[in-house]
């Protein structure tokens, strides 16, 4: 063993760990930091839109209950609509991108590094959901035309509803000819039943 390795004792060893374990808490520490910082940038500007769209939010009645409009905590806060649209910031930490879940996947209804911008769209937002909402309570079921948000143009919404009445239209086909089937088949096993129960009555 030469001299060198014989200087190197327990004591050295557990020294340098210490150090390294120190040094790993501190980075870690920072980087929370660096965490807690941007969770806290994000929260602060989804407060800001939310004190922009206060008067809009005041003007939505009691007892409609759409809307959500609060800020949930964690790592990437949202501003929240109601159940299905939210506002978040970007990567940049600048950026508000309004976003909504649909049946084919989460869309960018706006984004903006302007406030003001993404106030507006959720602003029409919200009327098209009341207005949808009143529409519905008077019998009309049908969904306001939402190219305006989703992305969908007027001819896309003309092509999607045709198919829907396409399909509609198959179905009550489809629904009647089983109907008939049925019809068509009991009388046929009543025919042959009464058949072999009265001697001489010949159906078939």
């Amino acid at each position: 063993m030469s001299e060198a390795e014989q200087n190197i004792g327990p004591h050295d060893n557990v020294r340098r760990l210490s150090d390294a374990i120190r040094d790993m808490k501190n980075a870690a520490a920072d980087r929370e930091d660096v965490v807690v910082d941007m969770r806290e940038a994000s929260r602060t500007r989804l407060e800001l839109l939310a004190q922009e769209l206060q008067p809009v939010f005041a003007e939505v009645p009691d007892d409609v209950p759409l809307f959500d409009f609060s800020i949930s905590n964690g790592e990437n806060p949202r501003l929240w609509i109601d159940a299905v649209a939210h506002v978040t910031m970007g990567r940049d930490r600048r950026t508000y991108r309004f976003l909504r879940d649909t049946r084919m996947g989460r869309v960018v209804l706006a984004e903006s590094t302007h406030a003001g911008e993404v106030a507006d769209k959720v602003t029409r937002y919200i009327a098209e959901r009341m207005v949808e909402r009143e529409r519905m309570i008077e019998g009309d079921v049908e969904d306001l035309p939402r190219h305006l948000s989703d992305g969908e143009t007027e001819e896309q919404m003309a092509a999607r509803r045709l198919r829907a009445r396409k399909s509609r239209r198959r179905g009550l086909l489809t629904g009647f000819l089983l109907v008939l089937l049925g019809a068509v088949t009991g009388a046929v096993v009543m025919g042959y039943v009464l058949s072999e129960q009265v001697p001489g009555l010949s159906l078939f």
